[in-house]
């Protein structure tokens, strides 16, 4: 008997659920090594820009170096919580919040929402809103 060898490729809800589980583990790295597109971009709002932040890159090694670079700018990560998805055709949205001291900074709780795009089993853009 012949078996598949092939990997059939993640459902979106399969996607869905593996992301928020990665993210509310503090795993975002993992997360976009499994979950994420080579060719993936990420879009952060305009007003984004007064901070000096790149507001559209594209490429898993612009992705990370902008979490490097986030990461870099937190003093202390006081916590967080990340909501169930909802999943609508090949889109999830996931509701986040960040309480967080940035260097400089008073502590903040930052809330939005991340928008991912799925095509062909793979996260290919992220989006956020706040």
């Amino acid at each position: 008997m012949a078996t598949n060898t092939m990997l059939e490729p993640m459902t979106v809800k399969q996607i869905a659920s593996r992301l928020v589980e990665l993210c509310r583990q503090g795993n975002y790295e993992q997360a976009q090594q499994e979950l994420f597109s080579n060719d993936a971009e990420s879009i952060e709002p305009e007003k984004a820009k007064a901070g000096g932040w790149d507001t559209h890159v594209k490429g898993m090694d612009k992705i990370k170096e902008k979490a490097v670079r986030w990461q870099h700018m937190v003093e202390t990560f006081h916590g967080g919580s990340v909501s169930d998805p909802i999943v609508a055709g090949n889109f999830i949205a996931v509701g986040m919040m960040m309480d967080v001291t940035i260097k400089g900074m008073p502590r903040n709780k930052m809330e939005e929402i991340c928008l991912y795009e799925v095509k062909d089993g793979k996260i290919v853009k992220e989006e956020f809103f706040f």
